[in-house]
């Protein structure tokens, strides 16, 4: 089946000397991974490569055979060039850090167009605005209304967060956050991007991190740290 549809890069791989296997969140058909031959080679090398920068987002003509095999593209360009992201230190680490987190958080070669169009607007946000230090909280937070398991916020106004069910409470249990972690859970579930980038100081947003990271693992199985989770701390610190 040939297709025409948006993607966004989640990772790509080098096969062998000269190939590349590509990973992306296709707009039509959900999760699909590519093989792009020779793409370290030949004059135009270096242009194909750009074009699998994490999270790019690309306009692609590709078959799709369907079979759980890897697909090929026929026709690659970039949707909307990014000005900033792959040249600033702070957005291209924030970047890769949330690539890394959606490679282990999307598995489904199923269209989920509502995830889809969340994260192309967000990626748009962050090239263009400059007060970003919230920005990988609030994506991750908002990433779990698509993923399934977002927090149930009807009893918001109770002292401690439960990670396993997804709902505030009055009691402790193993697996409740303290309550100055769930204070600061709220004070995240209020924001947006737009909000106040400095609303936290960087020991906060070290604690939130660590809250959100557990979150997933809690509800995506399989679900481990990005390698990049220290060079984002270390960017931020």
């Amino acid at each position: 089946m040939q297709i025409k549809t948006k993607a966004i890069v989640i990772s790509s791989i080098k096969f062998q000397e000269k190939s590349l296997i590509v990973r992306c969140f296709t707009q039509s058909s959900g999760l699909k991974s590519y093989f792009v031959r020779s793409a370290f080679s030949g004059r135009k090398s270096n242009q194909k490569i750009a074009y699998f920068q994490p999270l790019s987002i690309l306009e692609i003509e590709a078959v799709h055979k369907n079979k759980g095999t890897l697909e090929n593209f026929k026709e690659i360009k970039i949707s909307t060039p990014f000005q900033t992201i792959h040249s600033d230190i702070y957005k291209s680490t924030m970047v890769l850090f949330i690539s890394e987190v959606l490679y282990h958080s999307i598995h489904e070669e199923e269209k989920n167009e509502m995830l889809f169009n969340f994260l192309e607007t967000a990626l748009l946000w962050l090239d263009h605005h400059d007060e970003i230090a919230n920005f990988h909280l609030i994506l991750l937070l908002e990433a779990t209304k698509y993923l399934g398991f977002y927090p149930d916020v009807s009893d918001i106004d109770q002292s401690f967060f439960e990670m396993r069910e997804g709902q505030f409470t009055p009691f402790i249990g193993v697996d409740t956050l303290t309550q100055h972690q769930t204070g600061l859970f709220k004070k995240l579930i209020s924001l947006k991007f737009d909000n106040n980038q400095k609303i936290f100081h960087v020991l906060e947003r070290q604690i939130l991190l660590k809250v959100l990271m557990d979150y997933y693992k809690l509800h995506l199985d399989g679900f481990k740290n990005p390698k990049s989770l220290d060079v984002l701390k270390e960017v931020f610190s």
